[in-house]
Protein backbone atom coordinates (compact mmCIF):
# COMPACT_ATOMS: atom_id res chain seq x y z
CA UNK A 1 0.00 0.00 0.00
CA UNK A 2 1.58 3.37 -0.95
CA UNK A 3 1.48 6.90 0.86
CA UNK A 4 1.21 9.63 -1.12
CA UNK A 5 1.60 13.28 -0.78
CA UNK A 6 -1.23 15.49 -1.73
CA UNK A 7 -1.80 19.29 -1.27
CA UNK A 8 -5.63 20.84 -0.85
CA UNK A 9 -6.47 23.15 -3.39
CA UNK A 10 -9.02 24.65 -0.90
CA UNK A 11 -7.23 25.27 2.35
CA UNK A 12 -3.42 24.77 0.82
CA UNK A 13 -2.60 21.92 3.27
CA UNK A 14 -0.46 18.96 2.45
CA UNK A 15 -0.95 16.11 3.69
CA UNK A 16 -0.19 12.34 2.93
CA UNK A 17 -3.01 9.21 2.42
CA UNK A 18 -1.98 5.74 2.64
CA UNK A 19 -4.53 4.68 -0.33
CA UNK A 20 -5.80 0.86 0.29
CA UNK A 21 -6.79 -1.08 -2.29
CA UNK A 22 -8.96 0.68 -5.35
CA UNK A 23 -9.29 4.07 -3.25
CA UNK A 24 -9.17 6.67 -5.74
CA UNK A 25 -10.49 9.93 -4.26
CA UNK A 26 -8.30 11.54 -1.19
CA UNK A 27 -10.09 13.61 1.27
CA UNK A 28 -8.06 16.62 2.79
CA UNK A 29 -8.15 16.26 6.64
CA UNK A 30 -8.33 20.13 7.81
CA UNK A 31 -11.61 20.83 5.21
CA UNK A 32 -12.99 17.59 3.96
CA UNK A 33 -12.61 18.79 0.38
CA UNK A 34 -11.62 16.09 -2.45
CA UNK A 35 -10.27 18.74 -4.59
CA UNK A 36 -6.35 18.14 -4.08
CA UNK A 37 -3.19 17.72 -6.06
CA UNK A 38 -1.27 15.23 -5.71
CA UNK A 39 2.70 15.67 -5.36
CA UNK A 40 5.75 14.31 -6.38
CA UNK A 41 7.59 12.36 -3.93
CA UNK A 42 11.51 12.21 -4.01
CA UNK A 43 12.25 9.00 -2.84
CA UNK A 44 13.86 8.37 0.94
CA UNK A 45 17.56 7.06 -0.73
CA UNK A 46 20.55 7.56 1.75
CA UNK A 47 23.80 7.64 0.80
CA UNK A 48 27.25 8.72 2.35
CA UNK A 49 26.87 11.94 0.68
CA UNK A 50 23.43 12.75 1.47
CA UNK A 51 23.98 11.50 4.94
CA UNK A 52 27.32 13.87 5.59
CA UNK A 53 25.00 16.68 3.92
CA UNK A 54 22.38 16.06 6.36
CA UNK A 55 24.62 15.73 9.55
CA UNK A 56 25.92 18.91 8.80
CA UNK A 57 23.18 20.34 8.10
CA UNK A 58 22.04 19.63 11.81
CA UNK A 59 25.40 20.49 13.49
CA UNK A 60 24.52 24.19 11.62
CA UNK A 61 21.25 24.38 12.86
CA UNK A 62 22.12 23.41 16.43
CA UNK A 63 25.45 25.95 16.35
CA UNK A 64 23.20 28.58 15.58
CA UNK A 65 20.02 27.69 18.10
CA UNK A 66 23.37 27.01 20.53
CA UNK A 67 23.92 30.81 19.89
CA UNK A 68 20.74 31.81 19.79
CA UNK A 69 20.07 30.70 23.38
CA UNK A 70 23.35 32.16 24.64
CA UNK A 71 21.99 35.64 23.28
CA UNK A 72 19.10 35.05 24.83
CA UNK A 73 19.85 34.34 28.12
CA UNK A 74 22.69 37.56 28.20
CA UNK A 75 19.33 39.77 27.38
CA UNK A 76 17.92 38.11 30.08
CA UNK A 77 20.37 38.47 32.70
CA UNK A 78 21.20 42.02 31.04
CA UNK A 79 17.56 43.13 31.82
CA UNK A 80 17.37 41.65 35.19
CA UNK A 81 20.71 43.10 36.45
CA UNK A 82 18.79 46.90 35.74
CA UNK A 83 15.43 46.04 37.46
CA UNK A 84 17.78 44.18 40.45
Amino acid sequence: MPIFEYSCRSCHDLFEVLMKGRQSHPVCPSCSSTDVDRLLSLPGIQSETTRGLAMRAATERDRRHAQDRIHERLRYEASHDRHG
